[in-house]
C-alpha cells in the first residue's frame, strides 16, 4: 500500500489531503491511479476498466494529461482546459489498441476560490461529509445506476447487483468523451472523498460515513481502505480525502 499526505502551499492551508492505493490480494497490477495536486486544488482517481485491455495504461495517461494543470484567474478556463486534458486522454486510449478498448473511470474535484468542481465519468464516486451527514454527490455511469435512478432498483438492490460493473460512461471507450460536470458549494470544514469502486463495494455507505468522521483524515482513509482489504481485496482500492479548512471562508476575503 502507497500513501501520500499533502498540505496546500499557501501561507495559511485552505484544505489538506491524503491518498492511499493498493493493489488488493487478487490482481497483479494497480490498474487505479491518482493525482493529489492540492497546490492546484485538484484531486483525480482513475480506474482501468479491468477485463478490457492495459486499463493501467489509461488510467495513468488521464493523470499524466492533468498533472501538467495549472490553474488561472478564470474558472470556466480552467474547467475548459481540465476537459480538453480528458479528451486527450480519451484520443490517446482509442488511438492505442486497434479493434480492442482501452478504458478508465475517472472523478475529479476541483476548488476554484469558493466553489468545487466535480468532473466524472464511470463508477468512481466522490462523497461529501458534512456536519455528521455523508452524501454522494456523483451519479454511477452504469447500467445498475440508469436503473437505480428509473426507480428500478433499491439503492441495496443496486448496490449488490450481479451487473453492477457494466459501465456505460468511461475514458476511452468511445471516441466522443460524455462527461458530467457539476457545481458544489463549499462549507468550511467539508470533508471529500473521491475513490474506486473497489473501496465502496467492499464498505458499507453507514461504514463510509463512520469512518468519515473520524478526527483524523489520515485515520479515515486508511481504516476504509484496510477494511476493503480485510474483505478480500478482490479488486484494487484507492481513495483521496480533501479536508477544507476551518477557517475556509475566511481565507482570500
Amino acid at each position: 500500500m502507497s500513501a501520500r499526505a499533502a498540505e496546500s502551499a499557501q501561507p495559511v492551508s485552505k484544505w489538506f489531503s491524503r491518498a492511499v492505493s493498493a493493489v488488493g490480494h487478487v490482481r497483479k497490477i494497480n490498474e487505479d491511479a491518482f493525482l493529489d495536486a492540492s497546490e492546484c486544488g485538484l484531486w483525480v482517481v482513475a480506474d482501468g476498466m479491468g477485463g478490457h485491455s492495459r486499463g493501467d495504461r489509461a488510467s495513468q495517461e488521464i493523470i499524466t494529461q492533468l498533472h501538467g494543470f495549472k490553474p488561472s484567474n478564470n474558472v470556466r478556463s480552467d474547467i475548459d482546459q481540465i476537459i480538453q486534458r480528458l479528451k486527450r486522454a480519451n484520443t490517446f486510449c482509442r488511438q492505442q489498441i486497434d479493434g480492442q478498448v482501452m478504458g478508465s473511470t475517472v472523478v475529479l474535484l476541483y476548488i476554484h476560490q469558493q466553489v468545487g468542481h466535480i468532473i466524472w465519468a464511470g463508477d468512481s464516486r466522490l462523497y461529501r461529509y458534512r456536519t455528521g451527514e455523508l452524501k454522494q454527490l456523483t451519479d454511477d455511469h452504469s447500467l445498475v445506476g440508469e436503473l437505480h435512478r428509473l426507480g428500478e432498483l433499491t439503492e441495496d438492490e443496486a448496490e449488490n447487483h450481479p451487473s453492477a460493473n457494466v459501465i456505460t460512461r468511461a475514458v476511452g471507450v468511445n471516441d466522443s468523451l460524455d462527461l458530467q460536470v457539476k457545481e458544489v458549494d463549499l462549507h468550511s470544514g467539508d470533508r471529500f472523498l473521491l475513490c474506486s469502486d473497489g473501496l465502496f463495494k467492499d464498505v458499507q455507505r453507514a461504514e463510509v460515513q463512520e469512518n468519515m468522521s473520524q478526527p483524523s483524515m489520515e485515520q479515515a482513509l486508511d481504516k476504509m481502505v484496510r477494511l476493503a482489504l480485510r474483505r478480500g481485496g478482490t479488486d484494487n482500492v484507492t481513495g483521496v480525502i480533501v479536508q477544507l479548512s476551518t477557517e475556509f471562508h475566511n481565507i482570500g476575503r
